[in-house]
């Protein structure tokens, strides 16, 4: 079973306090990034796997999707998504991904975010997914950067001349990693980047899309603290899809 730290009081304290759970999705600085490349959503059944407080699925409705279904393992999380829905369109269920299971050939877009770095069996969960899209349907999320995720101890390290760089040790060591982020003992999954893109190549996924995200200089200039974002990708973009 995949830990469950968003029930962590601590944690989910901490995270409460983060711009994309006070704002939403325009709290997240790679959401521009995200919208462009998201299909029309008219009349489509859409999953979101880990949907924390539910910015996305009442997107998805505002966009016209008929049938939104949100799955996180959190309870503190679906009860927050609960109390900021009003919406019959939208179904929220505790599941655990690492179980996940989704009826087959039934949603047009299956989507995460920053969730799959806390899956192990990761080959399951891409098989699930490709089985329970329609032929054609797509599969779009973030996670975690391998570069972020590598170091047995995430942080900067910062020169004399207070230049920051993050330290990648033990990229090729794939596997768990401990993080203290928000809370302790976060538990993460490390994998390369090609890892990610051959797990979805051998399920049948057509990989359309990759965008190793970093903040424009717009967004640096509204919110300088986004420049340090620069010196190392934290998260990556993919777009895939089913084959028609």
């Amino acid at each position: 079973m995949t830990q469950n730290i968003y029930d962590n009081q601590v944690f989910f304290d901490g995270y409460a306090q983060l711009s994309r759970s006070v704002n939403g999705l325009d709290g997240a600085p790679e959401w521009p990034t995200i919208r462009s490349i998201l299909p029309d959503l008219h009349g489509k059944q859409v999953v979101d796997l880990g949907c924390g407080y539910g910015w996305f699925c009442r997107s998805a409705r505002e966009q016209g999707a008929a049938r939104v279904l949100g799955l996180d393992l959190s309870e503190k999380m679906l009860n927050k998504a609960r109390t900021l829905t009003q919406d019959a369109g939208i179904e929220y269920h505790q599941q655990d991904l690492e179980q996940l299971q989704l009826p087959t050939a039934t949603f047009d877009l299956a989507y995460s975010s920053l969730t799959l770095h806390y899956i192990e069996d990761l080959a399951r969960l891409f098989a699930t997914v490709y089985q329970a899209l329609v032929p054609g349907g797509q599969f779009i999320f973030t996670a975690e950067h391998p570069i972020y995720t590598a170091p047995k101890h995430q942080g900067w390290l910062v020169d004399a001349n207070g230049q920051k760089s993050w330290p990648v040790n033990g990229y090729q060591q794939e596997g768990q990693r401990i993080s203290n982020w928000l809370a302790e003992g976060v538990i993460k999954q490390h994998r390369m980047l090609g890892s990610y893109l051959n797990l979805l190549v051998q399920q049948g996924f057509v990989v359309t899309y990759l965008n190793e995200w970093g903040p424009s200089a717009q967004q640096i200039a509204e919110n300088p603290a986004l420049d340090e974002e620069q010196e190392r990708p934290m998260i990556f973009i993919l777009a895939a899809h089913k084959p028609a």
